[in-house]
């Protein structure tokens, strides 16, 4: 299975739009405030269940159009984004994209690190701007996460990664239930763990889950994100740490 799949399967099981989303999707696009997508065509790429596609939409986008590249995901995000006449979900290999100077706002949260390819994938979602817009896109961290790679990464290659879902699914409350009471006890101590502290045990498991079965995750430096937005025709951007500080995001201008 890619990893596409294996993320349906999550979407499909995980697709309660939890209000303390709005808060998660305003840290990884720092950058931008809810008034910059007013009267905006946005593109989000890789929507999964279509949780980051919503909240532009209640901001006032003109059009929002979102897409990922597994039927599940999709019939997930279009349940999410029923309310919006103004919402359209669609089927694209995020490798190959369709658009040409399209879309004032280009967001990609949470999907580029799982691309075999993100040097085309990212070539991509510049074309699709028109010019003068912004590209927002959230990848994890190596700094901040180093534990993962060193001990998570293994075990997920050679293991996890390979397992059917349903059985993957069952073995994550080995990990997930510890999690939750450590993060019930101490309410952090990360920025990251201390928001993380605030949801259900659900959201808790489904972040076990999602870590545990994609068949690629990159966790790059701050020097990768860098060489790859300077292999693209963006004019100019910025990498920062959100505050939670367990990722990157490149804030791009083309």
């Amino acid at each position: 299975m890619a990893s596409e799949d294996r993320f349906g399967y999550e979407w499909k099981r995980y697709a309660h739009l939890d209000a303390r989303y709005e808060h998660q999707f305003q840290t990884w696009i720092s950058s931008l405030t809810p008034a910059d997508f007013k009267g905006k065509a946005v593109l989000d790429a890789g929507c999964g269940m279509g949780r980051n596609s919503y909240w532009p939409l209640t901001y006032g986008a003109a059009r929002v159009v979102a897409f990922d590249n597994d039927e599940q995901s999709l019939a997930s995000a279009r349940r999410t984004l029923a309310p919006f006449k103004n919402a359209v979900v669609e089927r694209h290999d995020l490798s190959d994209l369709p658009w040409d100077g399209e879309f004032d706002i280009v967001i990609c949260v949470g999907v580029l690190h799982h691309v075999r390819r993100p040097e085309r994938a990212l070539a991509g979602l510049v074309k699709a701007l028109k010019p003068g817009g912004t590209l927002i896109v959230w990848v994890y961290s190596y700094e901040g996460n180093e534990w993962i790679p060193r001990y998570v990464t293994p075990i997920r290659e050679r293991i996890t990664s390979r397992l059917p879902l349903p059985l993957m699914h069952a073995l994550s409350y080995l990990c997930s239930v510890p999690l939750w009471i450590f993060l019930k006890l101490f309410r952090g101590p990360t920025p990251y763990l201390r928001d993380l502290s605030q949801f259900e045990f659900w959201h808790v498991h489904s972040i076990v889950f999602d870590q545990l079965i994609p068949a690629v995750a990159n966790y790059w430096k701050r020097e990768e994100v860098e060489a790859l937005a300077r292999a693209t025709s963006l004019s100019s951007f910025v990498i920062e740490k959100p505050r939670n500080g367990n990722g990157w995001t490149l804030h791009g201008t083309k």
